[in-house]
């Protein structure tokens, strides 16, 4: 509702239940949400200057979810996929536990501002109705044009939230039991074709056990702060389904009011005494880049600052320890971790107090031999490459590294990250290609991520898809992207790196790094910079060009996505600012991708 609108009596909910704390120990959603009902916390949701603007307990959802499901049981039969806009307001919570009670399978959609442009956004939402063939589509009234337009050749209604309020009410709950589905997550759509992971009752009760039980400890005192989408599975497993089979306090923010303004998360965890928020490496970049010493801040209370979703970089986690702990951030409180939707959300977790274990280890050696060994005093500079350690796996999981013929490795030997456990999925919905691809008979998930163990705790290095043949040579294109970014100024931002041309040693190496400016002169600084940077530090050859910002195609959690922008590169969509003209690419038949 409008900040106008709200009572100046309304109060963000508590932190304490009230009721004994429950970790995840339930067979279904609708078992955990039944018993959080009866304690005393929920959601908070603020703006972009942290004010209060709704708040949702369990026990309101409870009663809200279920008068929804009455409403949704006679309009679709037992697991019909239901698409729903995963805004970060009270209406997506109570729209997803409806689909619990009624038996349906929630599939969250993300919202039209992430995927780049109205026409790409159009593509990716046919894609997911396709693929997961929808019974309806929900979403609140000021997005039902764009949703319309996408699915306007499919016959697929579009249902606002308001409009839900008026379906026929009957007087039976259809609640999904233990061996039943649970939702759709879809892939962060790196690729062209979204795959909708299949969440189960099972799976996800198992995860969200391991996170709470095991993975952060969660006690009496704990309360969360998350500005993560919730079309994500970093937003909706850890931060609106973990803390709601744990009975624990949510305040959340929307995920465009943190792009603005950063520094709201860090308020609310302060004014509201925090101590659990998740965010991929750049979250805590853009905190320091955003910085202006305007207010005071106390950020003691914040003992798990969980790292997910992409990469771990220490540099700019080194950074914001520097600068916000001086209000307080503990350094132990970083927390890596490894994850993925096909393992519901996490697999991993650096224990606790632990913070940054760095690991610092010789990349020639690496391309030449896959072993992970430490660089020495005789490692060249520009060889030297720094990884973080993501924790050992939760238990009743179990983590091999693989070679390619499935042998398994021994520590710091760099192989494929493979993974079993309660909280892996079944597979891909109605994809048996992809499964069969990933998911293997003995209940084994082949992750598609490069990795090694140090001591027992797993180290990931990249996705395997992403890496570039070169001369012999294996390149990872992050090597290069971050080379770029160190050399460049501050007025560049994203960067991305991929091969292109023919095949083998006919390959070249592309190079876009985002530019905040178009001055002639500062370009012509930033392209030589960069150019001799890699070179040194990288020791290939690109291609680079200057491009504007927001050039880069974004997944929903955040991460680039490589394979898109190069497909953007490929049409000639990708405008150069030292010729201000869309370059014009006509693709090699050799170059598959």
């Amino acid at each position: 509702m409008p900040q106008a609108d709200v009572d100046i009596e309304t109060k963000p909910l508590p932190t304490s239940r009230e009721i004994p704390i429950r970790h995840g120990d339930f067979e279904t959603l609708c078992d955990a949400l039944d018993y959080a009902a009866t304690g005393k916390t929920g959601f908070n949701y603020f703006d972009g200057k942290a004010r209060l603007k709704e708040t949702l307990s369990y026990a309101e959802l409870q009663i809200k979810a279920k008068e929804m499901a009455k409403r949704l049981v006679p309009f679709a039969e037992k697991n019909a996929r239901i698409g729903i806009a995963a805004v970060s307001t009270p209406e997506f919570a109570v729209m997803f536990f409806a689909c619990q009670y009624a038996g349906l399978v929630a599939a969250p959609v993300p919202l039209p501002v992430t995927l780049g442009g109205r026409s790409s956004y159009e593509r990716q939402l046919q894609r997911m109705a396709d693929t997961g063939d929808f019974h309806a589509l929900f979403c609140p009234e000021s997005m039902e044009p764009i949703m319309r337009s996408a699915l306007n050749d499919q016959a697929i209604p579009v249902m606002t939230f308001e409009s839900l309020e008026k379906l026929p009410q009957g007087d039976t709950l259809r609640p999904f039991g233990k061996d039943d589905l649970c939702y759709i997550q879809y892939s962060s759509g790196s690729s062209s074709s979204p795959k909708g992971i299949i969440g189960t009752q099972s799976s996800v009760c198992a995860n969200g056990h391991g996170i709470t039980k095991h993975g952060m400890k969660i006690n009496e005192s704990d309360r969360a702060t998350s500005w993560l989408p919730l079309y994500h599975d970093m937003g909706l497993i850890g931060f609106m389904i973990a803390p709601t089979v744990s009975q624990m306090t949510v305040d959340f923010i929307d995920p465009q009011d943190f792009t603005r303004r950063p520094i709201t998360w860090l308020q609310l965890i302060s004014d509201h005494k925090g101590t659990l928020s998740y965010s991929p490496t750049f979250g805590y970049e853009l905190c320091v880049r955003r910085w202006r010493a305007d207010r005071e801040l106390d950020l003691s209370s914040w003992r798990v600052a969980g790292i997910g979703g992409d990469m771990v970089r220490p540099e700019p986690l080194t950074e914001f320890e520097d600068l916000f702990g001086e209000m307080g951030f503990g350094k132990g409180s970083f927390t890596p971790s490894y994850g993925l939707a096909e393992t519901t959300l996490a697999a991993t977790f650096a224990p606790l107090g632990q913070g940054l274990k760095k690991h610092t280890i010789d990349m020639a050696r690496y391309t030449r031999t896959s072993e992970a060994v430490e660089a020495s005093d005789m490692t060249r500079e520009e060889d030297r490459r720094t990884f973080v350690a993501c924790g050992k796996v939760l238990p009743d999981h179990e983590i091999e590294i693989r070679d390619f013929d499935n042998n398994i490795l021994g520590e710091k030997q760099v192989g494929r990250v493979c993974l079993r456990g309660p909280s892996v999925s079944p597979g891909y919905f109605r994809n048996t290609q992809a499964t069969e691809a990933s998911f293997f008979k003995d209940g084994w998930l082949d992750t598609g991520d490069a990795g090694y163990w140090l001591e027992d705790q797993l180290v990931v290095t990249g996705r395997f898809k992403d890496l570039i043949l070169w001369h012999g040579r294996n390149i990872w294109p992050q090597d290069i992207e971050w080379a770029a970014q160190a050399a460049a100024p501050h007025r560049c931002g994203r960067a991305c790196a991929f091969a292109i041309g023919g095949a083998g040693d006919e390959k070249d190496i592309m190079l876009l790094l985002e530019c905040r400016t178009r001055d002639p002169k500062l370009l012509d600084e930033i392209f030589t910079a960069v150019t001799a940077a890699i070179r040194l530090e990288v020791g290939v050859p690109v291609r680079l060009m200057l491009v504007p910002k927001s050039t880069m195609i974004i997944t929903s959690s955040g991460k680039l996505s490589r394979a898109r922008v190069k497909a953007k590169y490929l049409e000639g969509g990708i405008i150069d600012l030292q010729s201000e003209t869309p370059l014009t690419v006509v693709s090699n038949s050799g170059d598959a991708g």
